[in-house]
């Protein structure tokens, strides 16, 4: 067993961490491990300590580097409306691209809510829920959000349990924590019919500079027309238009 450290010890680490990301670039967990000579789950705590705290940013590669605090460089916040009139070009890209409904949303703590989209034109089709909030993970856009976040901001996050949701298929922290490792692993978000019966979707997640979350972006499909050899060209659709807004949110 690991011997317990100071609170003046923890501190000299974190510091040779922020130093070591500042000079080196990112790190993983098992680099930062060798680097202060201590278990990997004793680098992992501390790395998410400073990720809490905004002073590290988890990358999509689940490597460490900067985060706002650390480089001083916060990003600006942005309105919900700055986030609609930037995504409008990106929304019907998307929509062309997909022949689905797509939708844009954003984070209210634990939930999301749809603020934009376009709606498909074919008869049978996912209608549009602006203005809906739900809980974050039944959502394919709310998941690649969430995933954005370490395990230590999700736990605070859902401090208070998950919200039931009838349809969704992850009802415990625990299986939060777990399915965030494959939506980081895959770099997208699925809802297999979690949102609604009858609804399949994927969506990304729109990032600032730091790589934290501000909006997603989803393609919304009725069950019954989702082609699973349709997904690897959806998501890159997904990802350009999410490449597209960032761009345009902090150029």
């Amino acid at each position: 067993m690991e011997n317990k450290t100071s609170p003046v010890e923890s501190v000299d680490r974190a510091l040779v961490l922020l130093m070591a990301m500042r000079d080196r670039g990112p790190l993983s967990v098992k680099a930062a491990a060798e680097l202060l000579r201590v278990a990997p789950s004793t680098a992992h705590r501390l790395l998410n300590s400073l990720a809490y705290r905004g002073f590290a940013a988890q990358g999509h590669d689940r490597t460490y580097r900067q985060g706002p605090e650390f480089s001083g460089r916060s990003a600006r916040p942005l309105s919900t409306q700055e986030i609609r009139q930037t995504a409008q070009v990106a929304l019907h890209q998307l929509h062309s691209a997909a022949g689905e409904t797509v939708q844009l949303m954003v984070m209210h703590g634990g939930h999301i809510q749809f603020v934009d989209g376009v709606e498909s034109n074919r008869t049978l089709r996912v209608g549009m829920l602006v203005g809906n909030l739900m809980p974050a993970f039944a959502s394919a856009g709310g998941k690649a959000m969430l995933a954005r976040m370490t395990n230590t901001q999700l736990e605070a996050l859902y401090r208070s349990g998950l919200p039931h949701w009838p349809t969704s298929r992850i009802t415990t922290p625990a299986l939060l924590k777990r399915h965030m490792t494959k939506v980081r692993r895959d770099g997208f978000g699925a809802s297999i019919e979690e949102t609604e019966q009858g609804v399949m979707g994927l969506g990304v997640s729109i990032n600032d500079p730091h790589g934290l979350p501000v909006a997603a972006l989803t393609i919304a499909t009725p069950s019954v027309r989702f082609d699973r050899s349709a997904v690897g060209a959806n998501v890159e659709a997904l990802q350009r238009a999410a490449a597209t807004v960032t761009e345009q949110l902090y150029r």
